[in-house]
């Protein structure tokens, strides 16, 4: 856990503040409140409502609250509709949850993904097989040490531009240059297709044509975006 400032004490009735709950902020935004229970935790989750902000976060007593910037929102929505592009070209099944909230209250643990999926046709596992994080503003919580203590397999986090995915092993999760889950996935070819001012629909299409190029000539040198 990595403290970051403002930080508020538990109170006798936890309240998430207003500015928290803007859906157009510029930067990303996080308060803690420290000295935290588990009933904290969900009183927090039940004022928020069905609300996709602010993501809500538990950690051994201390409950982040963080408001995503729109350019935060942007990305992760942009990496998801690759990613399922990707799945649809090569007929994988799959099942997005978006941010759907993960918590287990023995191992005093709780987060939402920005986008996780599964994969395949069993649509009833308590996790996902893959969950997907944009660093946009850093501090906060340590992610991937909840994502552990849940039980994802898989964690891809976008920093600086670059998607790396993380895999479970040697008791942590480790980089690793190509994702388990999807492996045919060139991760350097989706990041093309992230950066820019460009809609999502016409990234969307771009990257469709750049698989489709790629499956007719895999020794191709794909041009650069432009």
């Amino acid at each position: 856990m990595i403290p970051q400032p403002p930080v508020k004490t538990r109170l006798a009735h936890v309240a998430i503040p207003a500015e928290l709950l803007a859906d157009a902020a510029i930067e990303d935004h996080r308060i803690f409140l420290q000295q935290a229970n588990w009933d904290d935790f969900e009183r927090v989750l039940a004022m928020r409502g069905e609300r996709s902000v602010p993501r809500i976060l538990y950690d051994r007593g201390v409950i982040e609250i963080m408001s995503p910037s729109s350019h935060h929102e942007r990305l992760k929505s942009l990496i998801g509709c690759l990613v399922e592009v990707y799945c649809q070209e090569q007929d994988i099944e799959f099942t997005t949850l978006g941010s759907w909230t993960l918590k287990e209250a023995a191992k005093e643990a709780g987060l939402e993904p920005d986008e996780c999926y599964i994969f395949g046709t069993d649509t009833t596992l308590e996790r996902p097989h893959l969950a997907i994080e944009v660093i946009w503003t850093s501090g906060g919580i340590d992610k991937l040490d909840l994502y552990h203590r849940l039980g994802v397999a898989e964690v891809w986090i976008w920093r600086r531009a670059r998607l790396t995915p993380y895999m479970w092993g040697d008791e942590q999760y480790q980089p690793v240059a190509t994702s388990e889950i999807l492996p045919g996935l060139d991760l350097r070819l989706l990041e093309r297709f992230l950066d820019g001012d460009d809609t999502t629909s016409a990234a969307i299409r771009a990257y469709r044509a750049a698989l489709s190029q790629a499956s007719a000539d895999p020794a191709s040198d794909l041009p650069s975006r432009g």
